[in-house]
């Protein structure tokens, strides 16, 4: 059972969203709670939690994947994001379960291969997520996704013109794809940035939180 970081409302209330935060390759939930606590001002009654990803980084302290990267192939992304789809959508219906929550409350968050599996995931369920933020990273098998999807919610990508790990272009070929499947996209270019978010980033994030879950 994945399980991470989590971050109760600043209202000191019970929950009324639910925002799921999913780190890159390498990285844990403590480095994607940080995230949460920028946003979390826009989102006074929501509650945050960044699971770790399901597989150690072998020789890593705390560094954890959502598959392990060999070959940088799509075929490799394709059966690693399936792999881990599983434990990921139990989670989150575990997750809103205990919160009392339906899926229009939560707002999924990634980052590099977290994005793929926040828009693997999200768009595959059939209980509508509130909304996808996907940051510096990229759509799994696009060609799959007409047959695959069963949900549209609203999508936010996020990327950095620099990015020298996951190729700016990659925004534009997500958003082509979900476009023509219906689902409704905006994008928020991030001039001169890497493989990272910028404060930029986290405001156009914090704006789309706030609207889809506020």
């Amino acid at each position: 059972m994945l399980d991470g970081p989590r971050l109760a409302t600043l209202s000191g209330t019970a929950p009324t969203g639910l925002v799921v935060l999913l780190h890159g390759y390498g990285s844990n939930g403590e480095d994607l709670i940080s995230l949460a606590r920028m946003i979390q001002p826009a989102l006074p009654d929501a509650a945050f939690v960044a699971p770790n990803a399901p597989l150690r980084i072998p020789h890593m302290a705390a560094a954890y994947q959502w598959w392990p990267i060999e070959t940088f192939s799509m075929a490799e992304r394709t059966a690693g994001a399936a792999a881990a789809a599983p434990a990921l959508d139990a989670f989150l219906t575990a997750e809103l379960e205990a919160a009392g929550l339906t899926g229009d409350r939560l707002l999924l968050v990634g980052f590099s291969q977290g994005t793929m599996m926040a828009l693997h995931v999200g768009l595959r369920r059939t209980e509508t997520v509130a909304g996808i933020v996907g940051i510096s990273g990229m759509l799994i098998a696009p060609d799959q996704l007409e047959a695959d999807i069963r949900s549209r919610p609203p999508v936010l990508l996020i990327h950095g013109t620099e990015d020298e790990v996951v190729p700016f272009r990659s925004m534009d070929l997500a958003n082509a794809a979900l476009t023509a499947a219906g689902v409704p996209v905006e994008m928020h270019v991030s001039p001169g940035l890497g493989h990272s978010v910028g404060q930029d980033g986290l405001e156009a994030a914090a704006a789309f939180a706030r609207t889809v879950i506020g």
